[in-house]
């Protein structure tokens, strides 16, 4: 028995608005798409993007305590996971990512760590942490 491959499944609130980030900012490609669920692909790597929407948590107020919030696609989770992907030319991705105004922080740059990568962190339009790295 062996492992081959992770596919991170990233919380969005927006499938269309997070379609077009992934492919005009981050240069993917939409390999599949419904209302509430939407892979893209550039090059090896693949992301499942799905929605979470449901806003029925705002209206139970007091109510949380006894009926706990229990659907698992509350609105709330866009934006509360993180990725790392594995590339090949990490400084020209950064440079392609930072003309593409996708790099949040204008102090990030490619650091070397001492596990042994070259890493550096960017978020999607919902602030999911995807980092990307290289092995030394």
């Amino acid at each position: 028995m062996k492992m081959k491959k992770t596919i991170p499944a990233l919380p969005v609130q927006d499938i269309r608005q997070s379609m077009e980030f992934y492919t005009a900012r981050l240069g993917f490609t939409v390999r599949h798409h419904d209302e509430g669920f939407a892979i893209v692909v550039r090059d090896e790597v693949e992301i499942h993007l799905w929605k979470s929407g449901d806003e029925s948590w705002r209206n139970k107020g007091a109510l949380m305590s006894v009926e706990p919030i229990c659907s698992g696609a509350e609105s709330f989770l866009a934006g509360t996971a993180s990725c790392r992907i594995e590339v090949q030319g990490i400084d020209e991705l950064f440079v392609e990512y930072k003309k593409q105004g996708v790099i949040y922080n204008a102090d990030t740059v490619v650091e070397d760590q001492p596990w042994g990568d070259r890493e550096f962190p960017t978020l999607d339009h919902h602030r999911n942490l995807i980092t990307f790295y290289e092995p030394i």
